[in-house]
């Protein structure tokens, strides 16, 4: 039984994979172990050709089935397994294992691409060789692929054929890009050839081909006009029955009428449903005169191609009778035109046909198919050479990233996830995850997240979950800007969309009470403020209308007030009793709980004032910090993961030395001089900043000199003097 290790890293034990063993084991190690149980293809900063060659079912998501098959494919090509856990980005010719049957094949063929490529000496390929296949199978025109370019023959002829196939069929494209020819069209090819030759052998048959190569003009011109004919012929036949149909059988007067108010073409297409001629009973089709302007081509093409072969060129009108009779002469070729095989060639001409099956192009093609599948072992060996060299380059990512998290916790790598680096807000964020949107499963991971639109000239543009883990948030809102570096030091312009709020950091939870408390007055102040300014306009607005009001009634109530006796003073208001009483207790309740807190302080000793600041400090922010503290030991990666296609097995925390790594803070260098000579310092406000600070020493210090004194007199010395020793009371001697 293999025996394994594991490490602890942000409080999460994981397997270490280390040697060759380890992968060959992984298949016996319990998936609950392993951190995660599947990551999409997808959105992760690893190349999505490797990605795309592990997901073998192309469900967009790999899974531990098709991880484990893809370390046992890579690892029996191998001389060392363990080599898949270096992360090189070329593959050394000596690592391959030449010694089964695999692994010699993908040898030879790693040395044949590296040839091609002009690399003969090379001792290692890279993943960025193998999959250059345009340069590697432009070499040979015959690449195991199964189709044939017309470049792939010299000869002329069996290159025109080739483009024949093409026009007629269509082309796949080769590993190249070129396009040609595969064996089923090859064969589908022939196979049309030959049944529309047969096809075409038939029409030479007298009784079918009436009138030689001229039939076929001929068999379309009678069935341009068969369906009206047969109406023509049936209205004749039915004026003939009763002949007071004959009025409603030709069109009504009105009709016409309604179409004389229009500018008629000369092809009448108003007329062309109309019959094509007169109507009367017995009466013969005109083919020249009288008849429907909308039909009159069609007519003479009949005329000419049909009845004048036939019938001679005086024939200008037919019977019902000799109608059916021409029909009844073409129904053999047009059976025959019904059965048409070989369409698909039809275009190429009949001789063409003719030539290509008379010739010996199909034997030349077979030839060219069968060389090119000989080489199909070695060319598809080619393929596997290209999954190798990405296998070797970047399986030790996938697996630090998904039966482990090495590399998330690493202190010189990134994770796979890890899409770049966010600045902003005088910090920088390197744990960025692009996303398609906010997800309210990520709100689970306890986490403050910024979700990030990000754009760059050009129109590219992608979101981005910027998770912050140390500071505070007092200046992080919606619509603020930033900028954002990709894993490709690409810069992209950055602003924040939504806010996921949670705790940052225990310094932002300690002074929250007072921050809140300052916002809580300003936030009053405010609407004090605002309340006061609308009282003072209301009271504005009255006492104008009073002196409006009083300006027209001064008149009226002065001469009023010259009749009338003038009345005595109002007497003075008088306090209320009550309400003195009130205040008297509410200052002397105060007064007292101020005068017991001085009293209280004023016995303890000096050094316990801190103390008991200290003490009502951390009774103020003690439990915000409680509730921080708890929520940022929750702290998780998974949620976020999940919500953009991950299975998370493990909890993936971010502790609070993990989260301070992880988002770093402005700091200047090491040996930098700060000048604090502020041109525009505002100098008044600076000044009374010193006159309040030296107020508040020199308050200290009378307060300090009260307490001193007050403490003397108390104690009957300074605190500093040892306490005086009472001397022994001797007793009086007896008399």
């Amino acid at each position: 039984m293999h025996s394994w290790k594991f490490f602890r890293t942000g409080e999460l034990d994981q397997v270490s994979l280390e040697t060759g063993a380890d992968l060959l084991n992984l298949e016996q190690l319990d998936p609950k172990l392993w951190v995660a149980l599947s990551c999409p293809v997808k959105g992760l900063e690893l190349d999505e050709k490797t990605l795309a060659m592990i997901d073998t079912d192309g469900d967009g998501h790999i899974r531990v089935p098709e991880l484990l098959a893809a370390i046992k494919w890579a690892s029996a090509r191998l001389r060392e397994p363990g080599d898949l856990l270096k992360g090189a980005d070329a593959l050394p010719l000596a690592a391959i294992n030449d010694a089964t049957p695999e692994g010699k094949i993908i040898l030879a063929s790693a040395k044949q691409v590296l040839a091609n490529l002009g690399k003969r000496s090379a001792a290692a390929i890279a993943a960025a060789d193998a999959s250059d296949t345009a340069k590697i199978f432009s070499a040979s025109p015959l690449n195991g692929d199964g189709v044939i370019p017309p470049e792939a023959t010299e000869d002329p002829e069996a290159q025109a054929l080739i483009k024949d196939i093409i026009a007629c069929f269509g082309g796949a494209s080769d590993r190249t890009g070129s396009v040609g020819v595969t064996a089923e069209k090859v064969d589908a090819f022939f196979t049309e050839l030959a049944a529309y030759a047969a096809w075409v052998g038939q029409s030479s048959a007298k009784d079918i081909a009436i009138l030689g190569d001229a039939t076929d003009a001929a068999c379309a011109a009678l069935k341009a006009v068969r369906a009206k004919a047969e109406d023509y012929y049936g209205r004749c036949r039915l004026a003939a029955f009763d002949s007071r149909a004959t009025a409603a059988l030709n069109r009504a007067e009105s009709e016409y009428l309604a179409i004389a108010a229009k500018d008629l073409k000369i092809t009448a297409e108003e007329v062309a449903g109309f019959p094509l001629a007169r109507i009367e009973a017995g009466r013969p089709l005109p083919l020249v005169e009288g008849v429907n302007p909308a039909w009159a081509g069609a007519l003479a093409t009949l005329q000419q191609a049909v009845v004048k072969p036939i019938y001679g060129a005086e024939k200008k009108m037919l019977t019902a009778e000799e109608w059916a009779a021409l029909n009844a002469k073409f129904s053999a070729y047009e059976t025959w035109l019904g059965g048409k095989a070989g369409s698909a060639v039809e275009k190429l001409g009949l001789p063409r046909v003719k030539a290509v099956l008379a010739g010996q192009g199909r034997a030349v093609l077979a030839d060219l198919l069968a060389r090119d599948k000989a080489l199909e072992p070695e060319f598809k060996a080619i393929t596997d050479v290209d999954r190798l060299t990405h296998y070797y380059r970047d399986l030790r990512a996938l697996l630090h990233n998904f039966v482990n998290f090495a590399d998330f916790y690493s202190r010189d790598k990134w994770a796979v996830f890890q899409a770049g680096t966010l600045y902003l807000d005088s910090r920088s964020t390197e744990l960025c995850i692009q996303v398609t949107g906010p997800s309210p499963l990520a709100a689970m991971g306890k986490i403050y997240i910024a979700y990030v639109d990000c754009k760059r000239t050009g129109g590219a543009a992608m979101k981005v979950a910027a998770c912050f883990t140390q500071g505070d948030s007092d200046y992080l809102f919606v619509g603020r800007n930033g900028v954002f570096y990709d894993r490709q030091g690409r810069d992209w312009d950055a602003v924040i969309t939504s806010l996921v709020d949670n705790p940052i950091s225990l310094r932002q939870a300690f002074w929250s009470p007072y921050k809140k408390f300052v916002r809580l007055i300003d936030e009053m102040v405010a609407k004090r403020a605002a309340a006061a300014d609308a009282a003072a306009n209301d009271r504005l607005g009255k006492v104008a209308d009073k002196a409006v009001d009083a300006a027209a009634n001064a008149a009226a109530q002065s001469a009023v007030a010259a009749t009338q006796p003038v009345p005595p003073p109002p007497p003075p208001k008088k306090l209320d009793v009550g309400v003195v009483a009130a205040l008297g207790v509410a200052v002397g309740a105060i007064g007292g709980a101020l005068a017991t807190v001085s009293a209280k302080l004023a016995e303890l000793h000096w050094w316990q004032l801190p103390l008991v600041l200290v003490a009502v400090m951390l009774a103020i922010s003690l439990p915000a910090v409680i509730i921080a503290w708890l929520k940022l030991r929750q702290r998780t990666l998974g949620p976020i993961l999940e919500s953009n296609g991950w299975a998370i097995n493990g909890r993936v925390k971010i502790n609070i030395p993990f989260g301070s790594a992880l988002t770093e803070l402005a700091r200047k260098p090491a040996g930098s001089k700060l000048s604090l000579d502020d041109p525009y310092e505002d100098k008044e406000a600076a000044a009374r900043r010193r006159r309040f600070a030296l107020l508040a020493v020199l308050v200290a210090l009378i307060a300090g000199a009260i307490w001193i004194r007050y403490n003397r007199v108390q104690q009957g010395h300074y605190f500093w003097e040892p306490a005086p020793v009472e001397a022994p009371v001797t007793a009086a001697p007896a008399r």
